[in-house]
């Protein structure tokens, strides 16, 4: 329940984290997490709007130990919500906006969604900010690659042909659900790719992007490019994908290899009485901070 969290960043957003301290000031923190409860082109299962705060309350009760390092000592600061009220292009430009500002003052962003159309606005606030040359490496079931779905080109189904609009190059992992235009998209910008089909039945645990490609990287996760097995709390759960650990090796091995200059969480939708879910979300972020300050360049 809400009303046992002693910390907020705003009414029904408790901070990450803030069982095990306060909240720092902005300007002291390197990780900063931004909420975006944004829903409104999810085509199957809802819920996505209720991720951010359901991760954000489970995050409460994590160790801040994560096994191997304790990320929480560069300091975690948790903003508001981003406002996710208005038409599209409104919503991508507060999302831009807030991505923006952080990011300026010298924050690491995670974003927190809400649906995968979210990661087009971070990418634009990335932009704003004055960061250039870099890619995305996507994991997700699905390319997301349609240049509109069901008449709306904001859609979550077509944020990365939105980003690559942008001339920013991807790499997909994990993909086992696309379209016939999608493939040729692919095909005709050049997009590299290591699909379900062979990551999962080969247990792949690391992987090496192109030569060429960028050395920062912003990496997106969305939620149902893991197994339904592990995260069935999500729109759009698509069978065959990939294991926790196999999730969390791949992006450790370009951690290790690359700059990683932001992440987000995406499509987790909880599910009512199944806790484990919002816990395993919050775990998941977590991870991914510390594998960022341990692999930081």
């Amino acid at each position: 329940m809400m009303e046992n969290f002693d910390q907020l960043a705003a009414p029904g957003y408790p901070i990450f984290l803030g069982s095990e301290f306060a909240h720092p000031k902005p300007e002291d923190a390197f990780f900063h997490v931004l909420p975006v409860p944004y829903e409104a082109s999810v085509s199957y299962g809802g819920g996505t709007g209720s991720g951010p705060a359901a991760i954000l309350g489970a995050s409460w009760q994590l160790e801040i130990w994560d096994g191997k390092s304790n990320p929480s000592e560069k300091g975690i600061y948790t903003h508001a919500p981003v406002n996710v009220k208005g038409k599209p292009e409104k919503v991508i430009d507060n999302i831009a906006a807030a991505t923006k500002a952080l990011v300026k003052s010298g924050g690491f962003p995670i974003g927190l969604g809400g649906e995968h159309s979210v990661t087009y606005g971070i990418i634009k606030g990335l932009l704003d900010a004055g960061i250039s040359d870099f890619g995305v490496v996507q994991i997700d079931a699905h390319a997301d690659l349609r240049e509109a779905y069901e008449g709306n080109p904001y859609s979550h189904a077509s944020v990365m042909k939105r980003i690559v609009d942008l001339d920013i190059p991807i790499f997909q992992l994990g993909i086992r659900a696309f379209c016939e235009e999608e493939k040729k998209t692919r095909s005709a910008y050049g997009i590299k790719h290591l699909d379900a089909d062979i990551l999962v039945p080969k247990n792949i645990q690391s992987v090496d992007l192109p030569d060429d490609f960028p050395e920062k990287i912003f990496f997106t996760l969305d939620i149902d490019g893991m197994d339904p097995s592990i995260f069935p709390s999500t729109g759009t759960p698509v069978p065959g994908g990939l294991g926790w650990y196999q999730t969390l090796s791949l992006f450790e091995s370009i951690a290790k290899k690359y700059n990683i200059i932001g992440f987000d969480i995406m499509e987790f939708a909880p599910i009512e009485n199944f806790h484990a879910y919002e816990f395993s979300a919050a775990l998941l972020t977590y991870k991914m901070m510390g594998i960022v300050d341990r692999n930081k360049r």
